[in-house]
């Protein structure tokens, strides 16, 4: 067993191997945004909390560490790599030290409380640390499209993975810390449950604008026009974290900025950015849409892609300012998966030539917005050890047979 193998050889703990089969036999309970504003509300209960983390953080760890060992063995060798199964080796064996504990014990709510801040402020660069990790073994061995296929599908989980267990801990530790954000009294946690989403599209455009200022000594006006066909009239709120919805929409500014003002730096003027709200009985949509000359459809998918990035290598990891992954160019594989994790989406649609749609699609429901969670499983392993067969469909060829005179 590689991860085995790693973990004895390194001088982690022997058990650890273990621990990540016995939890990984379980399959991780999705919550639903209406479940984490009513758990974290008037009658929020650490006890109740304690015990459903200390057995949900390790089955969510453990479902994701089973799939590491189908990475390719000179991915797994990178310094990067070592680092981060490090991390989440210690990270699972603290918190199965808590199975046992009390429960009705203040000292253990405490101590457990204080274990995931650490846990969590010791993943904060789990990210950027993969990313260099795939950078590394990319630079050393190049990318073939078997390892580019599953690289693809382990990240998206990964990543996916992340996301949720650092919702869950930030949920826990926000709520049963004992500070309250003076500046969000209504939050739940991490979560609004009005969440503004008209101001945050014009937070996260008034940041893009300034970078971009910064960069180019000029950027596009936005304009914005919404439909409320839920409650006309009404603002447009849904219940939301607000910092996933402004990753997304930072990211997508950024794109849009950018293409725009290199296309046009010869024009005296720029053409805005528009951007269109609707709320519907089961979606709120964003659509962005910027006139920066487009991308060909063949290069739609690459954008999303991990292992074909063209963004240059980052001098430096300090995301304690920048968007996170900032110079790995995953800024849009990241945001579609903040888009996913509550059942929404993202997706482009490009005119080349013209410019870019960006629509971000979210559940206007709480009861619908459930997290989506990858789980180890036969399914999993079927994808893994598939290979890439010849093509059903014939190939265009760049010459054409001449087929007589």
């Amino acid at each position: 067993m590689k991860f085995a193998q790693f973990l004895l050889k390194n001088g982690s703990a022997a058990g650890t191997p273990r621990l990540v089969d016995r939890f990984s036999k379980f399959s991780p309970s999705p919550l639903s945004m209406k479940q984490f504003i009513d758990f974290g509300s008037a009658n929020a209960c650490e006890k109740t909390s304690f015990v459903f983390l200390r057995q949900e953080l390790p089955v969510r760890f453990a479902n994701i560490m089973k799939e590491i060992d189908f990475l390719p063995d000179k991915l797994l060798s990178t310094p990067s790599l070592k680092l981060l199964l490090s991390w989440y080796s210690q990270s699972l064996m603290e918190l199965v030290e808590f199975l046992e504990e009390d429960p009705y014990n203040q000292n253990v709510l405490k101590s457990f409380t204080r274990q995931l801040i650490t846990i969590r402020d010791r993943h904060n660069n789990v990210m950027p640390t993969m990313a260099q990790g795939v950078l590394e073994y990319k630079d050393a061995f190049g990318v073939d499209p078997v390892t580019n296929q599953n690289v693809q599908y382990f990240l998206d989980r990964f990543y996916m993975n992340r996301i949720s267990t650092r919702m869950l801990m930030n949920q826990h530790t926000l709520i049963f810390n004992g500070s309250v954000n003076p500046a969000l009294p209504k939050h739940i946690g991490s979560i609004d449950p009005s969440c503004n989403v008209i101001e945050v599209i014009q937070d996260a455009y008034e940041t893009s604008k300034l970078l971009c200022e910064q960069y180019y000594l000029t950027s596009p006006d936005m304009h914005i026009t919404q439909v409320n066909a839920k409650q006309p009239g009404e603002p447009l709120n849904i219940v939301y974290v607000p910092s996933h919805l402004y990753h997304m929409l930072f990211e997508l500014f950024k794109n849009a900025m950018r293409a725009t003002v290199e296309t046009h730096e010869t024009s005296p003027h720029l053409p805005p950015i528009k951007v269109r709200v609707s709320l519907g009985s089961e979606d709120l949509t964003i659509k962005m849409s910027d006139r920066g000359g487009g991308v060909p459809l063949r290069k739609i998918e690459r954008l999303f892609s991990y292992m074909y990035t063209t963004a240059p290598s980052p001098v430096h990891m300090d995301n304690s300012r920048n968007a996170p992954l900032a110079g790995f160019g995953y800024g849009l594989p990241i945001s579609r998966l903040y888009a996913r994790y509550f059942q929404g989406d993202l997706k482009l649609y490009s005119m080349e030539g013209h410019g870019t749609s960006a629509v971000i699609y979210l559940q206007a429901l709480s009861s619908s917005s459930v997290e989506r969670l990858p789980v180890f499983n036969k399914s999993v392993l079927r994808h893994y050890q598939a290979s890439i067969e010849a093509d059903d469909w014939c190939m265009p060829s760049k010459d054409p047979k001449k087929l007589g005179k």
